[in-house]
């Protein structure tokens, strides 16, 4: 998938201008942030897992100062946390490993899920569609823009001290 094809599904809300490339990797958060400007918090990653029937993929958007906490993913989820491996997350979502992102994936394949450590932040910064490319957007606008089925909360790790925006 590309950032173009990317840019065409978020045309619809009129998000395709704000889409940007970079010159330099974005495929780790680290690197996003710096490629962005932003702290690496704001950066909303994209995990992928592997769904309880083995049939589906489930993404978490999450902000980048967050893991996936087990017992938290296990409740809601009903099954323990498989992460894809790179050859799933291409043949699931589309996105190679870098610029997995909650937008313009399969229909009836992948479920987006926003994870509540987003919420502290006006704006975040998602890939889009490859690992140099990113877009700017409220929490709001990335419920909509993602399909997302909900929020969830299944992260730990940033509501203490890494709290600061």
């Amino acid at each position: 998938m590309s950032v173009a094809k990317v840019k065409e599904y978020l045309k619809q809300w009129d998000k395709d201008k704000d889409v940007r490339e970079f010159d330099e990797s974005s495929a780790t958060v680290e690197l996003a942030a710096h490629a962005v400007g932003v702290i690496p918090a704001r950066i909303a990653k994209t995990l992928s897992f592997l769904s309880k029937d083995g049939e589906h993929c489930s993404l978490i958007v999450a902000a980048g100062d967050a893991k996936i906490d087990n017992p938290k993913y296990k409740h809601f989820f009903g099954c323990k946390a498989k992460m894809l491996s790179p050859e799933e997350v291409e043949r699931f979502t589309g996105h190679a490993i870098g610029g997995v992102c909650p937008f313009a994936n399969p229909e009836g394949r992948v479920t987006t899920y926003l994870d509540e450590s987003l919420k502290r932040f006006d704006t975040v910064f998602p890939a889009a569609g490859s690992a140099s490319s990113a877009v700017e957007m409220t929490c709001e606008e990335l419920y909509v823009c993602s399909g997302a089925a909900g929020w969830i909360d299944v992260c730990k790790g940033w509501q203490t001290e890494n709290a600061a925006q």
